[in-house]
């Protein structure tokens, strides 16, 4: 396989050029491919509008920045139920309850489409019930990266609209 950056050749399987390190592989991202960011508000906002979408997709960055926003709202709920109400700070109070319940089915939907853009089913989520182990493979799939272009359950959420099929 030629380099196109420097014009060694290289091994037929080779990933990257030995000479010049460039990306040899045939993946359909490059650096000049544009790529769509989600920001938290964005992303909190996407986790509201499509909370009972179980279908398409989530980036990594979506994903990432709608468990940030649970853990901050989580923390103030907890502020909230400890200074105000006077609930144990190990207990769920009310607001935390309420906190709960307001955010599971965007929490599962934005989790679902995670796992859908690693090309895995939504029901790999049940493996949270799986001590440990379950929790270590959920947040390895989280971690990585999301399948380049289009897979099963619909376009590359890192593809500008124009470019999605």
């Amino acid at each position: 396989m030629k380099c196109t950056a420097c014009g060694k050749d290289n091994a037929e399987n080779a990933q990257f050029c030995g000479e010049c390190g460039a990306d040899l592989s045939d993946s359909p991202i490059t650096s000049l491919t544009p790529q769509v960011t989600v920001d938290f508000p964005r992303a909190v906002e996407l986790g509201f509008q499509r909370y009972i979408d179980f279908r398409g997709r989530s980036s990594r960055a979506e994903y990432w920045w709608w468990t940030l926003f649970i853990v901050l709202v989580g923390i103030i709920a907890t502020a909230i139920d400890t200074v105000v109400l006077g609930t144990d700070l190990w207990d769920t109070g009310l607001v935390g309850w309420i906190v709960s319940l307001a955010t599971l089915s965007p929490d599962l939907a934005v989790g679902v489409r995670r796992l859908h853009d690693i090309n895995r089913s939504g029901w790999w989520l049940l493996l949270y019930f799986v001590l440990v182990i379950g929790w270590v493979v959920i947040l390895v799939w989280a971690i990585k990266r999301g399948d380049g272009g289009p897979n099963k359950y619909g376009p590359d959420p890192r593809q500008p609209t124009s470019q999605q099929p």
